[in-house]
C-alpha cells in the first residue's frame, strides 16, 4: 500500500507553505482565520476562511466552498484561497470529516458529508460578507466527490470546479466488475492513518478486498449512492456550471467516467483532461505555483459567479492536453473526440494459461503515470518476449506517418473459458522498431457464473487517452491474466481462449487519426 505517498502530499503542503511557496507575501492583502463549523448533527468541521481585503466596507463577495482531498488536511487550499481572495472571492476551506481534526468518521462522501457541504455554506453566509446568489464550490479528488453530489442536493450552488475526482464510483474502482486493487488500498491505508473510518466504510472495504461476491449488489448499491451520475436529473434541474478536469493515467478515477458523465449533463460545462495520475495535474497550483487546472478553474468561476465576460463560455467545451509535447486541442464535444475510429481486427485464436503475469501490466498507481506526465515515460514491455502462453498478441500493420490516439479504444472479442470466473486485462501498446511497446491505455475485465468451455462475447472500453504513435511504429493489442493493479479472479490452473469467429468477428476499434 502507497500511503506514505498521501501522507507525503499533505506534508508537502504544509511545507510548502510554511517555505513561502504558497503567496504568504498577499496575506496582508487577505483576512485568514482558522475556525470551527457545526456540520451535519453537530459535527465539528475544523476550517480556514479566507476574506479580501477590506471585504468589510465592499458589500458581498462571490463565495467559494472547498472540502478538502482523501487524507489531506485543512491547509491544502491555503495557495489558491489565497488567489481567490485576493480577485474578491470569500474562501471557506474545510477538513471533511472523519479526517485529522474534524469530529465524526468517514462516511465517503455519504449523506452526511452532503449535509456537511450545505452546512458549511449556512455558515459562511451567516458569518462572513458571503453574497448568496453567488455560490461555488470546487474541489481536489474526495473534495471534487462531494461538490457535485452537493451541487445536485443544494440549489444555491451555482458553479463547481471538479478535479480529478469521481462522477461514478463504481465505474472508477470497480470498472470491468475487477476490484481496483492498489488504487483501493491506497485509499484505505490512508483512511486509517489520516481518519477514523466509519463502520460502513470498513465493511465495505473488508468486502471489496476480501472478493466476497455474495456482498457485491451491496456494495455497488453503496457506490451509487455516492456517485453524482445517479444524481445528474437534480444537477441539471438546479442549472449548475459544472467544470470537471481530470489526468488521463488517473489511477483511481479513471477518466472514462468523467467523460460519460460531462455528455449527460445539460447545463454550462467544461471538460479538461491532461497527463499524469491522480490528482497530479492540480498539485502545483496547491503549492501556488503556475498550474492550468487552476487557472481554468478561477476563469469557470470569474465566468459564472462574477459575470466576467472572459469568453470561457464561447471557448470549445472540452479540451485536452496530449501525453506529448502537442498543444492544447479543442473539442465541441465529447463525441467528437474519437469521431474517426480505425478496426484493427484480431484474427486467429490465443491461448492463455492464467496466474502468471506475463510482463504487460498498467504499471503502479500513482508513480508510473506520473513518470509519464514529466518525462513521456509510460510503462513499457517488449513485445516480441512476451510468453506466448500466458499473453496474447495482434498487432497492427506499421503507420507510414504519424497517427493520434484520441478518445477510447474499444475491444469486441469471444472468450471461451475452462472455469466459470475468470479475470484478463487487455493493453493497448505503441510498438517501435525494436519491438519496445510503450503502454497507451488498458482496461480489466471479470466474469463469474459462466459455462466452462463455452464461448461468450466480451465487450470492453479501454481507459480514455490522448495519445501521439510516431510514424514507423504500430500497435499492439495484449490480453493476459494477472496484473498488479487489479485483483484477479482466475482458479489456479485456468485458462482463456480468445478467438474470431466468422459470424461475430473479434477487433480492437481505435479513436485513430493521421497528422
Amino acid at each position: 500500500m502507497r500511503t506514505s505517498l498521501v501522507l507525503a502530499v499533505s506534508a508537502a503542503l504544509v511545507a510548502g507553505t510554511a517555505l513561502g511557496l504558497a503567496p504568504t507575501a498577499r496575506a496582508a492583502d487577505t483576512s485568514i482565520r482558522f475556525v470551527d463549523i457545526a456540520g451535519d448533527g453537530g459535527t465539528v468541521l475544523k476550517a480556514n476562511v479566507v476574506t479580501p481585503a477590506g471585504a468589510d466596507a465592499a458589500g458581498r463577495h462571490p463565495v467559494i466552498v472547498l472540502p478538502t482531498s482523501w487524507a489531506v488536511p485543512q491547509v491544502e487550499y491555503l495557495a489558491q484561497a489565497q488567489e481567490l481572495a485576493d480577485s474578491g472571492y470569500v474562501v471557506v476551506s474545510y477538513n471533511s470529516r472523519g479526517f485529522w481534526q474534524s469530529g465524526g468518521e468517514i462516511e465517503t462522501a455519504g449523506p452526511e458529508d452532503v449535509a456537511d457541504a450545505s452546512k458549511v455554506i449556512d455558515w459562511a453566509l451567516a458569518n462572513t460578507p458571503a453574497d448568496p446568489d453567488r455560490v461555488g464550490m470546487a474541489g481536489v479528488s474526495y473534495g471534487a466527490g462531494i461538490s457535485l453530489l452537493a451541487a445536485a442536493h443544494d440549489p444555491r450552488i451555482k458553479a463547481v470546479a471538479a478535479l480529478s475526482g469521481w462522477a461514478d464510483l463504481i465505474e472508477s474502482i470497480y470498472s470491468g466488475r475487477t476490484q481496483h486493487l492498489q488504487a483501493a488500498a491506497l485509499l484505505g491505508g490512508a483512511g486509517y492513518l489520516t481518519g477514523r473510518p466509519g463502520p460502513e466504510l470498513q465493511q465495505i472495504l473488508g468486502d471489496f478486498l476480501s472478493s466476497d461476491l455474495t456482498k457485491e449488489e451491496d456494495m455497488i448499491a453503496w457506490g451509487r449512492k455516492r456517485s453524482a451520475v445517479e444524481q445528474i436529473d437534480r444537477i441539471n434541474a438546479n442549472g449548475t456550471a459544472v467544470m470537471l478536469g481530470n489526468a488521463w493515467g488517473d489511477t483511481i478515477f479513471p477518466p472514462n467516467q468523467y467523460a460519460s458523465f460531462y455528455e449527460k449533463l445539460t447545463g454550462p460545462k467544461r471538460l479538461e483532461f491532461r497527463p499524469g495520475d491522480h490528482a497530479t495535474a492540480e498539485a502545483t497550483g496547491l503549492l501556488g505555483l503556475p498550474n492550468d487546472t487552476w487557472t481554468s478553474a478561477h476563469r469557470w468561476f470569474d465566468h459564472y459567479l462574477k459575470g466576467a465576460d472572459n469568453g470561457v463560455d464561447r471557448e470549445q467545451p472540452v479540451r485536452l492536453k496530449p501525453r506529448s509535447d502537442a498543444p492544447y486541442e479543442g473539442y465541441p464535444d465529447w463525441k467528437s473526440v474519437d469521431a474517426r475510429r480505425r478496426t484493427i481486427a484480431l484474427e486467429g485464436s490465443e491461448h492463455v494459461w492464467a496466474n502468471v503475469d506475463s510482463g504487460a501490466n498498467g504499471g503502479i498507481v500513482m508513480l508510473s503515470n506520473l513518470l509519464d506526465q514529466f518525462f513521456q515515460a509510460p510503462p513499457t514491455a517488449s513485445i516480441p518476449l512476451l510468453p506466448r502462453a500466458f499473453a496474447g498478441v495482434w498487432q497492427s500493420e506499421r503507420y507510414e506517418t504519424p497517427q493520434r490516439v484520441r478518445g477510447t479504444a474499444r475491444l469486441h472479442t469471444t472468450v471461451t473459458p475452462t472455469a466459470e470466473s475468470g479475470t484478463f486485462v487487455a493493453y493497448l501498446y505503441d510498438v517501435g522498431p525494436l519491438g519496445v511497446g510503450k503502454l497507451i491505455s488498458n482496461a480489466p475485465y471479470t466474469f463469474h457464473g459462466k459455462v466452462p468451455g463455452k464461448a461468450f462475447a466480451v465487450d470492453l472500453d479501454l481507459f480514455s487517452t490522448a495519445y501521439d504513435v510516431p510514424a514507423g511504429h504500430r500497435l499492439a493489442l495484449v490480453v493476459d491474466t494477472v496484473d498488479p493493479l487489479y485483483i484477479e479472479h482466475n482458479p489456479t490452473g485456468a485458462q482463456l481462449t480468445f478467438s474470431s469467429p466468422t459470424a461475430d468477428p473479434s477487433y480492437v476499434s481505435v479513436p485513430l487519426r493521421a497528422e
